[in-house]
Formats: structure tokens, sequence, C-alpha cells
């Protein structure tokens, strides 16, 4: 059976030439992001200070917060914690930090080519919540540890991250452990960082939320990815109209699913899912 997708050698080379696979620029290759994914290999994460402005930040938390209207459900999600689902259908104020290129940059060194993304979300901490379990973002995926991460997430500060007001926890060198080990509080460190920072870590790093012991609240966004033969956690096809799709970048419209994983998954129809826009 012939299926018309967009890689050299089937059928339709008019729709290859047009629906390219996303490269990476040059602004996703640098000594920088080298530097930051040998930290992050060694590690398990890597903090980068000053990629957002306080500007940018404030814009954020002004067109977010008058979208949080509910709280988590249960205490993993944090009962005193606001959580912004669907943020891609809801407004534009993230897309930058999803396909910002220093992550982006990161991932092209982590993942095979057309890597997804996989979640988003606004995380307000209010004052009183306590720290939230730790645990690993890829730990859904049914594979024993240890083992390679399929998952990977960054959080940004969009206001100051403390030590008191819920800066994340995460656990050094913890995505090497095996399915047995368990972190001790003594192995716990605070993402202590200015607004405009973020922290990524793999989907195999022991990671959680910091109690909010301040009288203030903590803003966060975070986004998460995985390879693109593994199951996105959102179901971006259904929750984003073409309309909406139309309107996000080439990169992440790649990301929420509009593309294609060698040879053909991801297709609709036999061709490009970028076609469908076209209708």
């Amino acid at each position: 059976m012939e299926i018309e997708v967009d890689i050299e050698g089937y059928t339709d080379r008019e729709l290859a030439k047009k629906y390219k696979h996303l490269q990476p620029g040059a602004n996703r290759k640098s000594a920088e992001i080298t530097q930051d994914f040998e930290r992050l290999m060694t590690e398990g994460y890597v903090m980068i200070e000053g990629l957002l402005t306080q500007s940018e930040c404030d814009e954020i938390k002004n067109e977010s917060l008058p979208l949080m209207h509910h709280k988590g459900r249960n205490v993993f999600e944090g009962e005193r914690t606001q959580r912004l689902y669907n943020v891609l259908a809801k407004t534009r104020c993230i897309d930058r930090l999803a396909d910002h290129p220093r992550i982006l940059g990161l991932m092209d060194l982590l993942f095979n080519p057309n890597f997804l993304l996989s979640q988003s979300q606004v995380i307000n901490i209010l004052p009183g919540e306590t720290q939230q379990a730790t645990h690993f973002d890829d730990g859904f995926y049914p594979i024993p540890r240890p083992r390679q991460p399929l998952g990977a997430a960054s959080i940004w500060a969009i206001d100051d991250f403390t030590e008191e007001n819920g800066a994340t926890v995460v656990i050094p060198k913890s995505h090497i452990w095996d399915g047995q080990q368990r972190p001790a509080p003594e192995q716990e460190i605070h993402a202590v960082m200015p607004a405009g920072s973020v922290i990524f870590f793999l989907g195999t790093t022991w990671h959680g939320g910091g109690a909010n012991q301040t009288e203030k609240p903590r803003l966060a966004v975070t986004h998460q990815y995985c390879e693109a033969f593994m199951r996105q956690q959102e179901n971006y096809l259904l929750e984003l109209d073409k309309k909406t799709v139309q309107s996000l970048s080439p990169e992440l419209r790649a990301l929420v699913g509009y593309s294609v994983h060698s040879p053909f998954m991801g297709m609709v129809n036999g061709t490009h899912p970028l076609r469908s826009l076209e209708d």
C-alpha cells in the first residue's frame, strides 16, 4: 500500500517539499546548550536564569491568573494550588515558553526528531500549601527502571522561587535510580531561582512541588515533552480547534501533533496532518 507522507522516497514528493520536517536552527545550537545538556545528563536537571524579562513574566501573570478558578482535586494536585489545564486553547501567553529555543535545543540533544509536547499547565501554589509527594514524570510509562527517559519537563518561574514559597524540590542524580530507590528528605534540594528562570529535568528525575510557607502565591508554568513514539498526556488534537492551531508557531504546531514521525506515525488519511488545516 502506498501512503502519502512528507518523507523522501514516498509517493507524494510535492507534499514532501511543502511539509518538511522542522530542523533545528542556529538558535538551537550553542555552547551554552551543550553545557546545559552535560549538566542535565549528569545531575538529572539544569537551571537556567534570565530567559524571560520581568515584563514578560508580568504579561504571563496578567493573562493567566484571571483564567485560574479551580484548585487541585486531591493532595497530589494540591488542595491549595490552582491549576490551569488546556492552556493552549485559552491563551497564547505561554507559547513562547513551550517552543523556546534554549529548551528545544536541549530536546534536540535528548530525544529523537519530531518529539512532542505532552502537557502544559499554569500552576499557582497558594499560601499554606504543603509539599507535594516526590515523583518522576514519565512513571506512567510501564517500562522498568533504570532506563532512558521517555519524557522531560520545564518549570518556569514566573514569580521568584524561594525555599519558603514553594520552589520545586528536586533530587540530584535520581534519574539513574532503579525502580526500588526512593528519595530521603536529606537528598532534596530546592530549585531557588529568580523570576524568568527555568528548571529543566528528565522524566526519570524525582521531584515535587515545594511547600508555600509565605503569605503570597507562587506562579509557575510547566511544559512537558515526550518521545514522538509515546502517547501524550494531553489530547491536543481534540482540545485545539483548527483556528487555534493555525495561530500557533510552526514549531508549536509540530509539538502538539501536527507532524509526522518517520515513516508515517501521525498521518491523517494517508497525508501530513498539516494538510487538514487547508480544508
